[in-house]
């Protein structure tokens, strides 16, 4: 056995697929409120009136955001969808992942969405369409970890991370 075997076998277990998906939606849901208060700061800042005026820069501006974000968090631990769920990240050996590592994975983590986004954009595809696609790609996304050995995520696993079980806090 090498020290590797050794070492994932003493960490928690890895969470199901459906609790890391539920964590993944509750995520969502909680960044509606950094985009809406990020989206008030830059409309702000840019006396933007329009929506469709400065779109690109408000976009390039989210991403930035939502980098600062998970970084941030993800070098702590747990975002907060994380500590509902009882989730955490961790390097492949047990421990808390640095912040350069957290902005690898962060990078690694838009194959969630990048793909299929880049494949519709040649064809004027309404809403809808685009979203069932988006949606039928993250699906397929999820379902690939179950070909993982550890049933982690491919981008975890190229960033040299894991999702285990964290056991709740004591108050």
């Amino acid at each position: 056995m090498t020290p590797q075997d050794s070492t994932a076998s003493t960490l928690p277990d890895t969470p199901g697929l459906w609790r890391r998906m539920a964590c993944w939606l509750y995520e969502g849901m909680l960044l509606f409120g950094v985009v809406f208060l990020s989206g008030y700061l830059f409309g702000t800042l840019s006396q933007t009136r329009n929506a469709m005026d400065n779109r690109h820069a408000l976009q390039a501006f989210l991403v930035i955001v939502f980098g600062i974000y998970f970084v941030w968090f993800w070098s702590k631990g747990q975002t907060l969808a994380m500590k509902t769920w009882n989730i955490r990240i961790v390097d492949t050996q047990g421990i808390a992942i640095s912040q350069w590592r957290a902005l690898w994975r962060y990078i690694l983590s838009w194959v969630w969405f990048l793909p299929p986004l880049v494949a519709v954009s040649p064809f004027s595809l309404n809403g809808a369409e685009t979203f069932v696609i988006v949606l039928g790609w993250v699906a397929c996304w999820a379902l690939l970890s179950r070909f993982q050995s550890e049933n982690q995520f491919w981008h975890d696993r190229a960033a040299g991370t894991k999702l285990i079980t964290s056991k709740p806090m004591s108050r």
